[in-house]
């Protein structure tokens, strides 16, 4: 084992969270080290999540907007072809670059970068394990005054459905198929199903996602929900909802599933199956049994105080590891304050403010109160909506599916929530979460000049249509 090296603060793991949270911290004078047991930085969102899935979203849709809606714009493609290998090799080109600059952050920031398995050896020690043993030492301790924990989560297999990388496949391996399938399955219909489903549908596969509970994308607002389930139907994707899988039968042609719900039982046959239900804290490994932290048994969340601190003082956790959605930018977010915390900085996240989208197409973004929480919470609301059928931009596009939906408090007109199933929809949500970050009410936005002719002109219309329910409801 080499000798101890010691440090301000031991970040482990380099995804959206860690790498962030190494950067802050050096802004803040402190002696960093990040921990990492891939052999690229920038965890599961830059590897094998987010921008990978992002960049074969666009990449898919441009494919479709040549195949079939060039020509309403009249420009005509003829032998038009499919060269997968060449948009995945963009793909990897996009990751490579997007790694490397986080490579070149944390180096310009004097983090002091280690490859391996991180192992806590004490409340202020963590062991690196190499993957490859230099000068015959396989192992490093660092240690630090205080650990913060970033290493987020791994796909969940159910029971019967284990993946097996093949013809089973996690959200990894469906990012990277070498021919598109002829049936894809689908078991999951959350964000990470459904924009899957949307890539290898418009690639040319028959998509079939199976949901257990009676609607897709359960965090939705439901109206959003609704529509954009009939949006995706219009577009060929085929949806079992209310169904659950009881069988599993793999064979040299593909997958037999037994699919369940309330009055029948049958079964389909595909290529392969890609299990999306959800995921997990990745915490295998880290030592957290022995130095007694704190880990829920029901979630595999490892307990943390308002200030990220475990039930040991020196050691933090972040991101996916802890309660609320795991999102990398949620991540991002609490590294920032889990670092400020403890330079005694006044770091903090706000929860209400955080916002979600689903790369679908249509887009479907969210931040705040769905309708349906602000009625069980017995809240007395407001909701202005405006349909992208009105809008002058999303007409010259061609893009008028969905609508912009508001929830204000009735009396104080405080915008409580913001739902967006449209073009555009994940970058004009920003809008709607700084409104919620500073309090904002419907009037705010409805007396704010959007340009002409803009998407986020649809947010303003709804912000008006919000501002008559207030003004004139008894």
């Amino acid at each position: 084992m080499d000798q101890s090296k010691e440090f301000d603060l031991i970040v482990v793991g380099a995804g959206p969270g860690g790498y962030v949270a190494c950067v802050r911290a050096a802004q803040l004078g402190m002696k960093v080290a990040c921990i990492d047991k891939g052999p690229r930085l920038g965890g599961v969102c830059l590897n094998v999540g987010c921008i990978p899935s992002k960049a074969l979203l666009d990449s898919s849709e441009y494919y479709q907007l040549v195949m079939k809606h060039m020509a309403e714009h009249g420009i005509r493609a003829q032998s038009v072809e499919l060269d997968l290998a060449v948009l995945m090799a963009r793909k990897e080109r996009v990751v490579e670059e997007l790694t490397g600059n986080i490579q070149r952050l944390l180096e310009s920031n004097r983090v002091e970068i280690f490859q391996g398995a991180a192992r806590l050896a004490s409340p202020e020690q963590v062991a690196v394990k190499r993957a490859e043993p230099q000068s015959g030492a396989d192992e490093t301790l660092l240690r630090g005054k205080a650990i913060l924990l970033a290493t987020g989560s791994e796909p969940v297999a159910p029971p019967g459905l284990a993946f097996d990388g093949h013809r089973v496949v996690s959200s990894t391996e469906a990012l990277a198929f070498t021919s598109v399938p002829e049936h894809l399955a689908v078991v999951g219909g959350g964000y990470i199903g459904l924009e899957l489903g949307s890539i290898w549908g418009r690639l040319g596969a028959r998509v079939t996602i199976i949901e257990m509970l009676p609607r897709l994308a359960a965090t939705l607002d439901g109206q959003v929900a609704r529509t954009l389930e009939r949006i995706l139907t219009k577009q060929g994707l085929e949806f079992r909802l209310e169904t659950r899988v009881t069988g599993t039968h793999i064979d040299a042609d593909g997958v037999e599933l037994t699919l369940e719900t309330a009055d029948q039982t049958d079964t389909i046959r595909c290529d392969r199956v890609l299990v999306a239900v959800g995921r997990r804290p990745l915490t295998r490994g880290l030592g957290l049994e022995e130095l007694d932290i704190f880990v829920d048994p029901r979630t595999g969340q490892i307990g943390v105080d308002e200030q990220y601190r475990t039930n040991v003082p020196t050691v933090y956790a972040i991101g996916d590891l802890v309660a609320g959605p795991m999102l990398a930018h949620k991540a991002s977010a609490e590294g920032i304050a889990a670092v400020e915390c403890l330079a005694r900085l006044p770091g903090e996240v706000n929860y209400d403010a955080i916002p979600a989208v689903v790369y679908t197409s249509p887009e479907a973004a969210a931040v705040g109160l769905t309708e349906e929480q602000a009625r069980e919470r017995t809240i007395d609301y407001c909701v202005g909506t405006y349909p992208f059928t009105g809008s002058g931009r999303a007409r010259c596009m061609g893009q008028t599916d969905g609508f912009v939906k508001l929830i204000a408090h009735r009396r104080s007109d405080r915008l409580l929530g913001a739902h967006i199933l449209g073009p555009r929809a994940a970058d004009m949500i920003g809008e709607c979460a700084l409104a919620l970050e500073f309090g904002a009410s419907s009037e705010d936005i409805a007396r704010t000049v959007h340009g002409h002719p803009t998407f986020a002109e649809a947010l303003q219309e709804a912000a008006l249509a919000v501002k008559r329910c207030s003004i004139y409801a008894s």
